[in-house]
């Protein structure tokens, strides 16, 4: 199972990552699960298949342009001998922060063409999260773009190269400013990995983790496993080269990335149109323009889209299959989502750790409506548990804990936290309260981690307590979330404050997050509410009573 053409670096990069036993990997490869070949061959196979088909379609505030497979896959072959020219290894991570747009798919493949690793990060993140990550991953360069969408993330590259002393080089999209162009090379100066070079079963890329205890984690997505999981939702979304899918959500998150997503979308032969600008009026016109068959959204973004179907004109019966993720979509919402639109809702739950589950194509209506979806895989094992770690009966609420053949067995470089979030048999604990259907669907209930869910985004509690924490006037915090009809829940911060805050000035939202900002916040963890309260509430244990919080504050 083990190719021994791997480099020193490429060794480098399985050390802190956890492969499957070597009997679940064995069993995986006689079900002939996975393709045993790395990841890029997704856009050389469609190439290969149908080279003047489009590909990709930039359709964000740069302006349209259209690549044909065989372009695009030109493009990215010369990016990556350009990365190789610039001095980036086989098995060396790299940090990639890019909007929506061509670049980021040309970028993609080419790190995956070099045997470079990419650490898929979101746009909005910031100092905070991109120096945690790129430390934990040993990054060696930095691949943002410049200042033209309202931040100017050279900002954030000159920190970054000031802060973690093992980034090399800085890649800019756009005006490079102090930094470099995003390269090019003629692809016969140098030497690429071909695909005997390449251990399958190793990372091809690393995805970020919902941050459901502190910082984000890494998840390292082997070119198997990762493969398998867009083929599997393809063939259950029954993506064909008619197809076209809009990538509306930030395409570096695992839903419009890989379920199908992007990898999906290009293993079926279909057509992918990426914009960063999701609004309906937008993206309206993007799916009559380009007759846009398959998105996915989180429920917050849904809602809206609903309700501009009632004053957008365009035409939108091009959209067979609307996938609504990241968040539970409440059923009254689905009702009215296919109401709208014509029964197109898929609803979809999973976690960038693995599992994935969609509602069918065939489902009853009422069933989709109801329920966030079945495991693709049948190699998919559930258990569903009590607070002692006994199985639950099917309909009974438990905790989720997933294994399978796309499913991480440990978080990279992270021991610790793998301890608490792994069963000494392989199973992830995904913090997820559900109910198990006989049928396999899964109802989500609610979260066990102290977790915020907001449009779809997971943000841990502790996070952004900690960096209240650090506010001089602010003694004690809480966050919690609370319930809201737009965001699904809102980041409420619940404060008390130290004895330096003046009494005679109020401690406002608006200053607060200035300070998270300046601490390097990401936008999406900021406090949606603020509330001083002489003091918290405690458990018997003496630990903050957070359910009371949520209680008193949700009746004001």
């Amino acid at each position: 199972m083990t190719n021994p053409i791997l480099s020193e670096t490429a060794s480098d990069l399985t050390t802190g990552f956890t492969p499957h036993p070597s009997a679940a990997a064995q069993r995986y490869a006689d079900a002939g699960l996975f393709p045993q070949q790395p990841l890029w061959r997704v856009l050389d196979q469609a190439a290969d298949r149908t080279p003047g088909a489009p590909a990709v379609t930039d359709a964000s505030t740069d302006g349209p342009r259209t690549l044909t497979y065989a372009s695009l896959r030109e493009a990215a072959i010369r990016r990556a001998a350009g990365f190789t020219a610039a001095g980036l290894a086989p098995g060396e991570r790299v940090i990639v922060q890019l909007n929506n747009s061509a670049e980021f798919a040309i970028t993609l493949f080419a790190l995956l063409r070099a045997g470079v690793a990419p650490v898929m990060t979101l746009p909005a993140h910031r100092r905070t999260e991109i120096v945690h990550l790129a430390q934990s991953s040993g990054a060696v360069a930095y691949i943002t773009e410049d200042g033209r969408r309202g931040f100017d993330y050279r900002d954030l590259a000159g920190e970054l190269r000031t802060t973690v002393d093992t980034i090399r080089t800085v890649f800019i999209d756009g005006d490079p400013g102090p930094f470099t162009s995003l390269p090019e090379s003629d692809p016969g100066a140098v030497t690429l990995p071909d695909a005997a070079e390449t251990e399958p079963d190793s990372p091809a890329l690393f995805l970020i983790s919902g941050g459901t205890t502190g910082l984000p984690k890494l998840i390292a997505r082997t070119h198997n496993d990762y493969a398998y999981n867009a083929r599997r939702c393809a063939e259950i979304s029954a993506l064909t080269d008619t197809d076209t899918y809009l990538v509306a959500l930030p395409a570096a998150h695992n839903f419009p990335l890989s379920c199908p997503g992007i990898l999906g979308t290009m293993i079926a032969g279909g057509h992918v149109v990426l914009t960063d600008n999701p609004s309906p009026d937008n993206a309206f016109d993007l799916i009559e323009r380009h007759r846009v068959t398959v998105t996915a959204l989180v429920p917050a973004l849904a809602q809206v889209w609903c309700a501009a179907t009632e004053w957008e004109p365009a035409d939108v019966s091009s959209l067979r299959l609307l996938q609504v993720g990241g968040a539970k979509l409440a059923e009254p919402d689905a009702i009215a989502l296919d109401a709208a639109l014509g029964n197109v809702v898929q609803q979809v739950f999973g976690m960038a750790e693995g599992l994935i589950c969609l509602t069918r194509l065939d489902d009853p209506r009422e069933l989709v409506h109801a329920v966030q979806g079945a495991p693709i895989s049948e190699f998919d094992e559930i258990r569903v548990v009590d607070d002692q770690g006994g199985d639950v009966a099917d309909g009974d609420e438990g905790e989720l804990l997933v294994r399978g053949p796309y499913t991480i067995r440990g978080y990279y470089r992270a021991p610790d936290h793998n301890l608490r979030s792994f069963t000494d048999d392989g199973f992830y604990r995904s913090g997820d309260k559900v109910r198990r259907l006989p049928s396999g669907h899964l109802a989500v209930t609610g979260r066990i981690k102290d977790t915020v869910v907001r449009a779809g985004e997971n943000v841990a509690a502790d996070d952004v307590e900690e960096n209240l924490l650090a506010h001089r006037s602010i003694r004690q915090a809480a966050v919690i979330g609370l319930p809201d009809d737009a965001l699904g829940e809102r980041i409420c911060a619940v404060v008390v404050l130290s004895h330096e805050h003046p009494r005679t000035q109020a401690l406002d939202l608006s200053s607060v997050r200035s300070f998270l900002t300046e601490r390097g916040l990401a936008s999406f963890k900021l406090p949606d509410a603020l509330t001083v309260v002489p003091s918290l509430p405690l458990t018997a244990v003496g630990k903050i009573d957070k359910n009371a919080l949520k209680a008193t504050l949700a009746t004001h």
